[in-house]
Formats: structure tokens, C-alpha cells, sequence
């Protein structure tokens, strides 16, 4: 959620520089504390209270297809932009090198947490109809995330920002659209990410409090209220003190390998153990096993990438590389 406010913000950034200048953040009404608070307390709050997330359909719909047009203008922009491409490296200086990516792609992947409220959206719910739209939705994800890395380091080499939209002219027209659509699948984004969250800390919370009926409406209505709230007042603040998106992304790749990982791998061997205790069937003991290989391949990236980030960031701190001068 921290992500998405900062790339709010980095596409207004970009909008204000392109129509106002280089000093636009000198206006209070501009600088970039305020166009992230004020963007997501009007667009973002209001869909982060609903009881169900199935009324973002039409909504994520609208986010699948500003994806696809940010696709388009990059290998376009590849092929019709005068850029001078940086440096481009065809493989990594030391073996362990490869683990930068780790974070990048668990948190491009990390699909797992919003998985099962929509499968508890849909009204078809057969395996088959399930596994048509998950292969789909990876297809999907897989291509958009090839296409635009491939072409945007084709273009920019190692010189390539963190948010690639941040290299091109804000004064084409069809760039500036490219960064309204993302603004706008950003917002789609982040109440699924928040309902997720959301529903974790009510099911923490409850049993703590033995509160064995969650969706009691009295009390339900005011504890998805309270939390969601602290929850969008805490992605605000950490948003708006992050110096970028690449230093939140790193920070935060680590906990992504868990839910790459570790997360299936203990849901795996609970499902296993549940349905066979004493593991007497060989198939089970067969699950078992790729469930704790799971769970350790998850714990090592994590440990790797934690320790590579707490390295890089104290080796070379983060500047902030805002667009206002």
C-alpha cells in the first residue's frame, strides 16, 4: 500500500513539472506531502470501508487497461524516442547479485494475499473456472512485466529510474496519459491490498478478544471502520517520508518472499496435516516435503535479500530524486 501512494505521487510529480515547472512544489497546494494525502483521502478512503471487494471489478477492470497502455507506450517509445541508452549489463559482477531481483519480482508476484477474497467474489467457484482465471491473470502479469522491463532497460540501460514513467518527457501528450493511467490503477489497487490487511488484523483481533462472531454487525461496522482508517493513516505517513519507491520496494522484498514462499508452503503442510496426521499416504509425505522445502527456500531468499538491503542502504543512502527543484 506504501508503494502505490508513492507512485501517486511520482505521477504528480510528473503531471506538475510537465504543465508548471521545475519549482511547482513551492506551492504548498503542489508539493508532494499534499497531492498524496489529498489524491487518496478523496479517491483512494472512501473504497477502503466496504464490507466486500467485489464492487472493484469494474473498477480493477479500469486498472487492467491502464496497465496495458503504459505496455504500449514504452516498446512504442523504445522504437520512436531519440534516447541514448546507458550502459546495459548481460550478467551480474558477483553470483549473489542475482538476489537484487528477488524483491522486485516477490513483489510483483505477491498475489496470494488478495487470492481468496476474490475466490470468495466469484460466483462461479469451480476449481476449473478458478484456475482458468489464475492462469489467465499470471499470463497477464507475466507479459506486461516482460514487455515493459525488457523494452524500458533496452531504452535507458542502467540509467533506468526506479519508475520508469519518471524518463520520458512529461510534455508528450500520450506520456501524460501514460501517468494518469497509472495513477489510476494505483487507486484501484490499494483498497484490495487494504481489504486484505484488513480482514488479517480483524481475525487477529477477535481472537484475542474471543470474539467469535466477526461479522456481528454492531461491532463489526466499527472495527472495519477504525481499522481501515489506522491503516490508511499509517501507509500516509510512511509514504510521504520514503525517499522513493526503490528503497521501499527493497525494504519490503524480504516480507514478499513470504508470502512467495513461505506462506503457501505453510498452507500446504497444514492442508496436509489435516487431512492426514500420521502422513500415511505416500502422496501426502511427498507434499509435505515440497511444502518444507518451500517454507526454506522462502526463508533463506528472505534472510539474503533482508541482509543485501540493510547493506545497500548503509553503504548508499537513499536520496530522495524528486522531480521539483
Amino acid at each position: 500500500c506504501v508503494t502505490f501512494l508513492i507512485i501517486i505521487g511520482d505521477q504528480f510529480d510528473r503531471v506538475l513539472k510537465s504543465l508548471v515547472g521545475p519549482n511547482f512544489c513551492y506551492s504548498w497546494y503542489m508539493n508532494r506531502q499534499f497531492t498524496i494525502s489529498a489524491s487518496a483521502l478523496v479517491f483512494i478512503l472512501p473504497m477502503c470501508y466496504s464490507r466486500t471487494i467485489d464492487f472493484l471489478k469494474y473498477a480493477s477492470s479500469l486498472g487492467v487497461l491502464a496497465v496495458v497502455y503504459v505496455v504500449g507506450l514504452v516498446v512504442a517509445q523504445h522504437y520512436t524516442g531519440d534516447f541514448v541508452p546507458g550502459p546495459i549489463k548481460t550478467s551480474p559482477d558477483h553470483w549473489t547479485d542475482v538476489f537484487y531481483v528477488v524483491p522486485v519480482i516477490c513483489f510483483g508476484y505477491q498475489c496470494h494475499v488478495s487470492v481468496v477474497p476474490i475466490y470468495s467474489c466469484m460466483d462461479d467457484r469451480r476449481m476449473g473456472s478458478f484456475t482458468v482465471v489464475i492462469v489467465a491473470t499470471l499470463a497477464l502479469c507475466s507479459s506486461a512485466y516482460t514487455l515493459t522491463g525488457t523494452y524500458g532497460y533496452l531504452t535507458f540501460g542502467s540509467d533506468v529510474s526506479s519508475d520508469i514513467l519518471e524518463d520520458y518527457s512529461g510534455t508528450s501528450m500520450a506520456v501524460l496519459v501514460g501517468i494518469v493511467a497509472i495513477a489510476v490503477k494505483t487507486v484501484t489497487t490499494y483498497p484490495i491490498l487494504l481489504f486484505c490487511g484488513r480482514e488479517a488484523l480483524t481475525s487477529v483481533w477477535c481472537q484475542f478478544v474471543g470474539d467469535f462472531e466477526p461479522s456481528y454487525p454492531p461491532t463489526e461496522r466499527l472495527r472495519r471502520v477504525v481499522i481501515s482508517t489506522l491503516w490508511f493513516a499509517t501507509t500516509i505517513v510512511l509514504a510521504v517520508i520514503s525517499p522513493g519507491i526503490g528503497i521501499v520496494i527493497d525494504a519490503l522484498g524480504s516480507l514478499a518472499a513470504v508470502f512467495i514462499f513461505i506462506l503457501p508452503g505453510l498452507c500446504l503442510l497444514q492442508t496436509c496435516l489435516q487431512r492426514d496426521p500420521c502422513l500415511m499416504v505416500n502422496r501426502m509425505r511427498w507434499y509435505v516435503g515440497i511444502a518444507v522445502m518451500f517454507a526454506a527456500v522462502g526463508a533463506f531468499i528472505m534472510g539474503v535479500v533482508l541482509v543485501q538491503t540493510v547493506e545497500r542502504v548503509l553503504t548508499t543512502p537513499a536520496t530522495p530524486s524528486y522531480l521539483c527543484t
